[in-house]
């Protein structure tokens, strides 16, 4: 029984000094935050493939049981949208190399514009990838989610490649007026479509989008926590990653949400202790 929770990023000025210790080099900043969380996603990914000393530093500063979802960069995604993007893959997949089974995933995440339609591009392009490398599409197309016969089908493309659909809930972001200036830029920038929550296959991933507030971040997951607790009463392994429109708590609210799955599932393994943002003193 196994569940892995994380943040957008592994390091945000923030939770410098606060929630990580500070200053750290760049060579222990992942490290610190994997003290935290299992897992993160890899959105840096998709902006520019890191140098394979770079992944190598990766994999070095995480536990082997640490994981990665890692964006596919947007040469591939968005600009060529999965058709003739192929050394930019193949140099993408060499840099991941050294994460190994850290990578719990290859994440997918195709534009707002691409649609039903585009189906047939998106089933050729998943059954060319790595059959080492398991698959996450994240989809925005409106079409797919009010749409019964677009689900359907997109979910027959994912299956025959053992892919799974991540969700990106921002129901709470968007079930009141925002209140602080991340909020309204999140409200102008953010899909606005319904909840799902169907898993396709044995390890899911959510991606969950709450307030500033903690305390309303907290009310707006109950749905993903009793849902989560389903997956791993199943056998699933879940992956769930915690946003909120700053980040400014998301690094504490990713073990929020671990312990409330585990308040009702006492079998679940803790994460381990994080380290301590200040150096421990005799005095």
């Amino acid at each position: 029984m196994r569940l892995h929770v994380g943040c957008a990023m592994w390091q945000h000025t923030p939770w410098q000094g606060r929630f990580l210790p500070h200053p750290l080099p760049p060579g222990e900043r992942l490290a610190a935050y994997a003290t935290w969380c299992n897992a993160v996603e890899g959105n840096t990914t998709f902006y520019a493939t890191p140098a394979r000393a770079t992944v190598e530093s990766w994999a070095r500063q995480t536990p082997a049981d640490f994981r990665f979802v890692v964006k596919l960069p947007r040469p591939v995604t968005h600009e060529h949208r999965l058709t003739g993007a192929d050394e930019e893959l193949r140099s993408f997949l060499e840099a991941m190399e050294p994460l190994g089974p850290r990578v719990h995933a290859l994440w997918v995440q195709v534009p707002g514009s691409f649609g039903p339609d585009d189906l047939g591009t998106l089933a050729a392009f998943l059954r060319r990838l790595p059959r080492s490398y398991r698959s996450a599409v994240e989809v925005r197309h409106r079409a797919f989610f009010a749409d019964e016969r677009a689900a359907r089908q997109l979910e027959r493309v994912l299956a025959g490649v053992g892919a799974e659909w991540v969700p990106f809930d921002t129901v709470t972001l968007f079930g009141s007026p925002p209140t602080t200036d991340a909020e309204r830029d999140a409200w102008t920038k953010k899909p606005r479509v319904p909840r799902r929550s169907l898993a396709l296959t044995d390890r899911p991933i959510v991606r969950y989008l709450g307030r500033d507030d903690p305390d309303r971040t907290v009310e707006g997951w109950q749905h993903w926590v009793d849902t989560v607790a389903g997956w791993l009463r199943e056998g699933r392994s879940p992956t769930v990653f915690v946003h909120t429109p700053d980040n400014a708590d998301a690094l504490p609210l990713a073990r929020r949400f671990h312990d409330a799955v585990r308040a009702l599932l006492p079998r679940l393994d803790p994460l381990p202790d994080p380290v301590p943002a200040e150096p421990l003193t005799l005095f």
